[in-house]
């Protein structure tokens, strides 16, 4: 049996309750009006335009020109919410936040959780070890491998900034309203499901583009066989 429909009535029944937190009335009847209404507003909406669309610039290439600017628009928010603290950069709170809520885990595990490659993830790793604000024990499970956990000094430092990261995460979303931030939750979601298991292959740099295309065109084609 396949249950995706039921997935998405949920999702749709998670949006009706976000937008209607306030409003007592959370009836089916209700529900229905939502739905109905989000489908004509869905339904009015135009087309999206952008510049070069006239010339042939492609759809993919405007949601990459705008995940990369507004990439750079969070760093520049948690580079102000940081300012004249002892974060060198916004990873290394990041780094903190996952440990505070996951536990002690692994350098890798924790590296790959924030999608970093190696040498990079360890240099943020030896930054917290050197603030003493991470500290590292041998694994219980391989001998081999370090695992880290925060501290209570990391604890106390994070604490003091959390003010100033909530405002940064809360300027990042702008303007949306929470129907848009769920919708954009779900498109985002999407895309992370696709480039996750391309990531976690670790492929060489040589190969990753050949191989990302590959997975991207049998990705098409399941969901043109699944929409059929």
């Amino acid at each position: 049996m396949k249950y995706q429909l039921i997935k998405d009535i949920i999702d749709l029944v998670e949006e009706f309750e976000a937008e209607n937190d306030n409003n007592e009335d959370v009836s089916m009847h209700a529900f229905r009006d939502w739905l109905a209404a989000s489908n004509t507003v869905a339904k009015n909406e135009e087309l999206p335009g952008w510049i070069g669309k006239e010339k042939g610039r492609s759809p993919e290439s405007v949601i990459n020109t705008l995940l990369v600017h507004l990439n750079r628009y969070a760093k520049s928010y948690s580079k102000s919410a940081i300012f004249g603290s002892n974060f060198s950069t916004q990873e290394d709170f990041i780094y903190l936040i996952n440990l505070k809520a996951f536990g002690e885990m692994s350098k890798m595990d924790l590296i790959k959780k924030n999608v970093h490659e190696k040498p990079v993830g360890m240099q943020i790793i030896n930054r917290l070890i050197e603030q003493n604000w991470v500290t590292q024990k041998d694994s219980l499970k391989d001998k081999r491998q370090k695992v880290i956990s925060i501290t209570q000094s990391g604890i106390s430092a994070l604490e003091m900034q959390m003010d100033k990261i909530r405002m940064a995460t809360d300027i990042v979303s702008g303007n949306l309203t929470t129907n848009e931030k769920m919708e954009l939750i779900r498109l985002l979601k999407k895309l992370n499901h696709f480039h996750l298991p391309i990531y976690e292959k670790n492929i060489d740099s040589k190969n990753l583009l050949n191989e990302a295309y590959e997975h991207l065109h049998s990705s098409r084609e399941m969901n043109k066989i699944s929409s059929n």
